[in-house]
């Protein structure tokens, strides 16, 4: 598997902190030089490992956050 590069642009905020020290965070993050998207996923506490996540676009990202405000 090729290398990936990424860098954090931007920590909007952690949502949760395991026991371990992994954290769940939202960030920008620009993947292989391209531009920043959204990203939710599981980081370890030195950010060398990450777990499975989601990417999503700022559009993607209003959409969530409508059908959260209107989840009960």
């Amino acid at each position: 598997m090729a290398d990936i590069k990424y860098e954090i642009i931007e920590t909007v905020g952690i949502i949760s902190e395991s026991p371990k020290g992994w954290t769940k965070e939202l960030n920008r993050i620009s993947w292989n030089g391209r531009e920043p998207k959204y990203d939710l996923r599981d980081w370890a506490p030195d950010k060398e490992k990450m777990g499975k996540g989601i990417t999503l676009t700022k559009e993607e990202v209003l959409e969530l956050k409508e059908l959260l405000d209107s989840f009960h």
